[in-house]
């Protein structure tokens, strides 16, 4: 292995990654590297890790091969594995463009997830596929200190608790996860949008992303809150068979969020690469001993 590792930095609607471009699946990222090179202070900086590699040479991948060359290798900051980030995804297929792997258009990206469509569009917007919200039965209720809400159990490949409130700042710190009942509901932990309304189909959020923090835009939580509002809204294009469109504000930005009769999921937004350079090998080996 070379003395050094090539990395980029990207980010969608601040939603930030360190990406780490490696097709043949050769770079060795346990959760302590992948920790250390998402740290603010002594690393690079991130909410998460894309890492870059073709499906035909992950395990976990191998199966989607045939319907997609590239695999996103997502992990949290904490360096946990998760199953799908939406604002990640658009970042990986805007990566793939810059590497001249793919060009404007359609493509498909495997995730843990499964595989997602995505069209990198001429004015710079990416759009994802993002599958179909489940909807699980029973009662979820989300805490923020003396105050609790009822939350709408979303799951968009990963899990997701909506609670609707008065003011965003009743969310107060969310860099530890808000207490939830039951447990059982999550027993892998759970991502928590707090939620406003800003008008007609129109409303904010703030996340806790499970593994990260809060962090400034969840791609799968603007999914996630655009059904539940929707929901709330009586409004279910699977029964009107009408799209349905809210366009949600995180605190980086606008992401606009489509759910069509047959139940699939669009997010369109912004995706940035704004920095490319490398890493020391040594320092890396020696953050993981």
């Amino acid at each position: 292995m070379s003395t050094r590792i090539a990395f980029l930095k990207g980010h969608g609607t601040e939603n930030d990654f360190v990406i780490v471009p490696d097709p043949e699946n050769a770079v060795d990222l346990p959760p302590t590297a992948v920790a250390a090179l998402c740290d603010r202070r002594a690393g690079i900086g991130g909410d998460g890790l894309l890492h870059v590699v073709r499906s035909a040479n992950h395990p976990d991948a191998r199966h989607m091969a045939d319907e997609a060359e590239w695999f996103m290798d997502y992990r949290n900051g904490d360096g946990s594995v998760a199953e799908m980030c939406g604002n990640g995804v658009r970042v990986f297929a805007r990566y793939l463009q810059r590497a001249g792997h793919v060009a404007e258009g359609d493509i498909a990206v495997a995730t843990r997830g499964g595989v997602k469509s995505v069209h990198l569009a001429k004015d710079g917007d990416v759009t994802v596929g993002m599958g179909r919200a489940r909807l699980p039965e029973g009662e979820v209720t989300v805490s923020v200190g003396e105050r609790s809400w009822p939350a709408r159990n979303v799951n968009m490949g990963n899990p997701h608790a909506v609670a609707f409130v008065d003011d965003l700042g009743h969310a107060g710190d969310l860099s530890e996860p808000p207490p939830y009942s039951p447990a059982s509901a999550y027993p892998d932990g759970v991502n928590v949008e707090f939620v406003v309304d800003r008008g007609p189909r129109h409303v904010a959020l703030r996340v806790h992303e499970r593994g990260a923090g809060e962090t400034r835009s969840c791609g799968t939580g603007a999914c996630a809150v655009a059904v539940a509002t929707a929901r709330r809204d009586g409004a279910d294009p699977a029964v009107t068979g009408t799209p349905v469109t809210y366009t949600v504000d995180v605190p980086g930005g606008t992401l606009v969020i489509t759910e069509r009769p047959d139940g699939e999921i669009e997010m369109t937004g912004p995706a940035v690469i704004v920095a490319e350079g490398q890493i020391e090998v040594e320092w890396l080996e020696g953050v993981v001993r």
